[in-house]
Order: structure tokens, then sequence, then C-alpha cells
């Protein structure tokens, strides 16, 4: 059973200046969808941060039962907390139905945008119909700073990008193209596979910091492999169900 805790939405008065103003009526109309699963040590780091930049936008937090401390985490940094079933293509698809911007942003819980309000104001000008950021990994060796442009190259010139760039949708795109079809692993991609089909997307000259752990516990040889063949086997048809055994194993 799905349950939403609405919070109050913390509010800054007396903003003053032009400028300030159309920023926040723009982020008043952003909402933030974060799905999460036991992740407790850095939740709420990245929704303070949220709060800090985009001081007037939602913060949805999608919990897909979780067996830490992350519901407790989120629940003072949020706007909002809905307790779902586990699939991060579900949580999703939840947030966004409880959201009430006119931009839903998807954002993974251990991704941070590293930009404010009135840089996104600025970017989503026009009324892009979808579109992504930039990538950034946090670790510091040279690799990833390779790994990061190949990421970023490949995802510009396919028009497929992942959660970890923080995809941004406008609402009505979004409800037009039913959300994220409910795959246990490459929602995000199947839905810009879609969505590429209609308009091209919009790569936001903004970058989105995500942690590089994957890469160190698994070790960026091997990450980038199973990437790169969990993206072929979903391109020649391979069940997702069987690509997220492959990618998760026992984490499942």
């Amino acid at each position: 059973m799905q349950h939403p805790i609405p919070l109050a939405r913390h509010r800054r008065s007396g903003d003053d200046g032009g400028l300030a103003a159309v920023s926040n009526a723009m982020t008043r109309h952003c909402s933030f969808i974060i799905p999460v699963l036991n992740e407790a040590p850095h939740i709420a780091s990245v929704l303070q941060t949220l709060a800090e930049r985009f001081p007037e936008a939602q913060r949805i937090v999608v919990d897909g039962g979780s067996t830490d401390a992350t519901v407790a985490q989120a629940l003072p940094h949020c706007t909002q907390l809905l307790l779902g079933a586990r699939g991060r293509a579900a949580q999703m698809n939840l947030g966004a139905r409880v959201a009430s911007g006119d931009y839903l942003l998807f954002l993974h819980a251990d991704s941070v945008p590293d930009f404010d309000m009135q840089q996104l104001t600025a970017c989503l000008h026009g009324r892009p119909q979808w579109g992504f950021c930039r990538l950034r990994l946090s670790g510091r060796q040279p690799v990833f700073r390779l790994l990061e442009w190949a990421i970023n190259r490949r995802s510009s010139l396919s028009g497929i990008g992942t959660g970890d760039q923080m995809l941004l949708l406008r609402r009505d795109v979004f409800e037009r193209n039913q959300g994220f079809a409910t795959l246990p692993l490459m929602e995000d991609v199947e839905l810009c596979a879609r969505l590429r089909q209609q308009a091209r997307p919009r790569v936001l000259p903004l970058t989105v910091e995500t942690s590089s752990r994957r890469w160190e516990q698994r070790g960026v040889a091997r990450t980038v492999l199973q990437m790169w063949a969990l993206r072929l086997g979903f391109a020649l048809g391979v069940a997702p169900a069987h690509l997220s055994r492959a990618y998760y194993g026992r984490q499942l």
C-alpha cells in the first residue's frame, strides 16, 4: 500500500529583485522526485543541499521499503515523503502523481545538482519538453574524468540520458507518455528512447555530481563492461528482469 506523508512547505519571505522573483516563481513549479532504498548515509545531505539551492521547489522522497534509517533521515528535510512498492520506476511514477510542479526533476539519491535555481530557470527558458544535465563523478582519480567525458558525449549524441543526469520533463509530456514503464532496470533509457522520437532533449549546460561508489566498489573496467553489456542486451530485446538479476545479483 502506498502512503503519502505530506509535510509543511518551507518558504522564504522578503525576496527582493525582479530576477529573484522570477526564479522563485519558476522553482515553485519544479518538483524534485527522489526514489530511495536504504540511502540513510547521505539522503539528508542531498535534501539539505536541494533546500539551500532550490528553496521553493518540492522535494518528494519515495521510499521503496528501506530497512535502514532512510525514512527517519529524509523526513525532516523533504516536503513530502511517500512509502511505495519497491522498484525505481514505480517509485518515480508515484512521486510524479502527487507532484504539483510544471517540471518534474527525477534525481537519484546519490546525485546532487551543482547549480542553483537561477541557473536552472535560465536553462528552462522556452519551456523545453524534456532534457537532462551533464554528469560529473565524485571520484578524484583521472579515470573518472575520462568516464564522465565519455558518458556526456554518448548521451549528447544519442539523446539518451540516465537518472544520474537528472532527467527533467514537463508534466504534460510525462503524463502524455504515461510515465516510466514498470521495468526493473533501464526504465530511464526506455523513457528517453520514447521521448527522443517526439523531440530532441535539451542537454542542459549544468552538471549533476553523482557518486562514483559503483565504479569504486566493483572496479572501473568491470563496471564499464557490465554497463555496455546491459545496454546491448536491452537493445537486443533481452528481458529486463534477466538484466536486473545480472546487475543486482543477490541484492534483489
